[in-house]
């Protein structure tokens, strides 16, 4: 009997995996834990299935028959920011870099426990949760440089909504823990393990090039690298100054 680990966060998940076998277990292991599912053992149909109702997570497969799961995931963010989970026996750590690239918020390599996989899909669900509705209306305002130079940054902390001065900005439930901590403690050099620990919930060898990753995907969606400072061989800063929060 597989071990159930309760939670609140009970959610919507895609399991896109070509492995008949595989694909019923992992279905298996979500239902127990309460979570409702559709699967697939092809891309087609996805993108027609995420749009008729959102999933909360798609737990997917890199290498399927009819295409490639990075190259799927993202056409896929173009329209949506759904919280995607890989599953890959591809486990270089250039594909590792490739899955954060495209979108995703976690890189598991086959073979894997079940009691793996549902631990990262709780962290990657508690991750991309909002924050209660009765704050809804609160955000803080941040402000770069001066002049014509300036730059207007609002991070609305209970949809998780960010606006670079006037464009939307859609980012990965990571990307969206990565600047929340680093906003949050504005001014302060943050190490890669901090992030990893706190933003992401795990760590293995070669995963500080994963923070990497997701610092150059916000710092590429904000389109002005300079929010962000590298501090080269420890971590990174935020170089925002404090606009006004708002509630």
């Amino acid at each position: 009997m597989p071990t159930i680990i309760r939670h609140i966060n009970m959610a919507y998940v895609f399991v896109v995996e070509d492995n008949d076998g595989l694909r019923e277990t992992i279905v298996s292991y979500l239902r127990l834990e309460e979570h409702t599912t559709s699967d697939f053992g092809r891309i087609d149909g996805v993108t027609e299935a995420v749009a008729r109702r959102k999933p909360d997570l798609i737990i997917l497969d890199v290498m399927l028959p009819d295409g490639d799961g990075f190259l799927f995931a993202r056409k896929l963010r173009v329209h949506h920011s759904v919280p995607i989970i890989f599953l890959t026996a591809r486990s270089a750590e250039s594909d590792r870099i490739t899955g954060f690239e495209v979108g995703g918020d976690d890189y598991v390599v086959k073979p894997f426990s079940m009691k793996e996989l549902m631990l990262r899909v709780r962290a990657v669900i508690a991750r991309s949760v909002s924050a209660s509705p009765n704050e809804s209306d609160l955000h803080d305002e941040w402000i770069l440089g001066q002049g014509p130079d300036v730059h207007h940054l609002v991070i609305r902390e209970s949809t998780h909504e960010v606006i670079h001065n006037t464009d939307r900005v859609s980012l990965t439930a990571a990307e969206w823990r990565i600047l929340d901590h680093l906003t949050s403690n504005a001014g302060i050099v943050i190490t890669r393990d901090r992030l990893l620990s706190v933003c992401l919930d795990y760590y293995v060898e070669g995963s500080e090039r994963t923070i990497d990753t997701h610092v150059k995907n916000i710092r590429a969606k904000l389109g002005v690298s300079d929010w962000i400072e590298t501090i080269r061989g420890y971590g990174y800063r935020f170089r925002g100054e404090p606009g006004r929060s708002v509630v």
